[in-house]
């Protein structure tokens, strides 16, 4: 397996700012001094040719002890860390020019706590890439424990061919569980390209990409012990990609001629009854199987997570949304959590678990990895963003059946329909008087719902009730003002924080 970062710590170098003592020892090359970086470079080409090298690595990173960089930062600006990765890089284009062809000499330098002083470390290889000025980010990847709180771990670039991540090495992956056994191997195949994630050495790690989440799941071999899940996501403004759709799969069975005399036998149509057959049916009786008709129902697909900017008056600080293990919405303070989804009173979102703390941007995918499950989060309707952060779609949607015969009517003071108003309990909303979270936005008496052969008929209530009704994409029709009106199945209804689908 080829060495995909060749990682070195150069020690007793008096002038960790002095490129001429980090590239090259004065006098002549005896075997016996300790490398500095030109031999480091001279020992591990890019490319070999027999024995002669072709080509040499060209972008090098240095760590320097953090103590010294906050020293140039406060006393020259980083004059002297800029100088030093100037200089170095002439240097390595004087020395190796034969051996760089039409590629840049880049050099970073930044601080690093780990070093002690007169130590510097020295990163390049296949998978050390340090992007041009301006040059954006093609993928980006975030990894995660419990699939709840993913935290950045670095970018792929478009000029970058490989990335290493964990292990010996290669760049730090927050929660990386697996010392340095093993690592991730990333490959950019190019803009039209989806990301490759391979695990290297490959009889250390397995790798597994889990639909359910989005994400690769990371575990040693025979997966026993922890895991880490690897999210791979396309950056903003990044072209997509254009890999071609997957052939048809070839037919397990194969059409063939017929042959003769391989024709399939089949039954004779029995004749039709005859009257005096038939006359044990008594005159106007029809013979009819009498099926079941669809039963209406009315569901809980989502929750409309409110602005609680609005309701600073109220005392509202923040409104948690908790989850089980299996991603139901926990009814019990004391029960154990996945996850929780906690908007805040400066109108921010963020996920909690076991992990920490966590910002939302919308759009979102939150998973919990022991359920397989996801929860998903999009920004409100642009017209109704004056109330509502996102529409969190329920993994756990919760359904209740419109019986024929009268309206019902829903509202926080209405038992009819109550099993549907899940954010009831005043231990989710945090507040300077403990409350009904259903008290943010749903009135007492809400909306009366009739179900009839032509759909649901919806009737406000309340002349303080906002309402509004949504298609089957969830995207907004129009609100719903005095005048009764009609969903028809698959559509939706906002009351409160509670998004309602009618299917009939």
């Amino acid at each position: 397996m080829p060495t995909y970062v060749q990682h070195e710590v150069l020690d007793r170098i008096p002038d960790v700012f002095n490129a001429e003592a980090i590239w090259q020892a004065p006098g002549f090359a005896l075997f016996s001094r300790r490398p500095l970086l030109r031999d480091l470079l001279e020992r591990s080409p890019r490319e070999l040719r027999g024995r002669s090298a072709v080509r040499c690595f060209s972008h090098i990173q240095l760590r320097l002890p953090q103590d010294d960089v906050d020293d140039d930062y406060h006393l020259t600006r980083g004059n002297r860390a800029r100088e030093l990765a100037e200089t170095l890089a002439t240097l390595h284009q004087k020395d190796f020019g034969d051996l760089l062809g039409s590629e840049d000499v880049r050099y970073d330098v930044a601080g690093d706590e780990q070093l002690a002083p007169g130590e510097i470390a020295v990163r390049f290889g296949h998978a050390v890439y340090l992007p041009s000025s301006g040059e954006k980010a093609l993928f980006n990847i975030a990894t995660s424990r419990d699939g709840a709180v993913w935290k950045p771990a670095c970018a792929v670039y478009a000029g970058q061919r490989l990335a290493l991540l964990g292990g010996a090495g290669g760049l730090p992956a927050p929660g990386w569980p697996f010392g340095e056994q093993g690592g991730v191997l990333l490959v950019n195949d190019g803009p039209d390209a989806d990301l490759i994630v391979q695990v290297r050495p490959k009889d250390v790690l397995d790798c597994v990409f889990d639909a359910s989440l989005g994400a690769y799941a990371l575990c040693a071999k025979g997966g026993h012990g922890p895991r880490l899940l690897l999210k791979v996501t396309r950056a903003a403004g990044a072209p997509a990609s254009a890999k071609p759709a997957a052939a048809a799969a070839p037919a397990v069975w194969q059409p063939r001629a017929a042959q003769p005399g391989d024709e399939t036998a089949l039954p004779q149509a029995r004749p039709a009854p005859t009257r005096a057959a038939a006359a044990g049916t008594r005159a106007g009786e029809s013979d009819a199987t009498f099926a079941p008709g669809a039963l209406q129902r009315l569901t809980l697909v989502a929750l409309a997570v409110p602005r609680l900017s609005l309701y600073r008056s109220t005392g509202a600080l923040a409104l948690h949304i908790p989850f089980a293990p299996g991603l139901a919405i926990g009814r019990n303070a004391d029960a154990e959590r996945a996850l929780t989804v906690v908007a805040a009173g400066d109108d921010s979102l963020h996920a909690v678990s076991a992990s920490g703390r966590q910002a939302i941007t919308l759009p979102a995918t939150l998973a919990a990895a022991p359920a397989g499950r996801a929860i998903q989060l999009q920004a409100a309707p642009e017209k109704m963003r004056d109330r509502y952060l996102a529409l969190l779609a329920l993994p756990h949607p919760i359904a209740m059946p419109l019986l024929p015969g009268g309206a019902l009517e829903f509202g926080r003071s209405m038992p009819a329909l109550s099993a549907l108003r899940v954010l009831d309990q005043p231990w989710m909303l945090e507040a300077a008087t403990p409350s009904s979270p259903d008290r943010l936005g749903l009135s007492r008496k809400a909306f009366s719902c009739e179900a009839s052969a032509q759909g649901l008929s919806i009737r406000r209530l309340s002349e303080s009730q906002a309402l509004y009704r949504l298609d089957a994409g969830m995207q907004l029709i129009g609100q719903v003002g005095d005048e009764a009106c009609v969903l028809e199945s698959g559509q939706h209804l906002v009351a409160g924080s509670y998004v309602l689908r009618y299917e009939g």
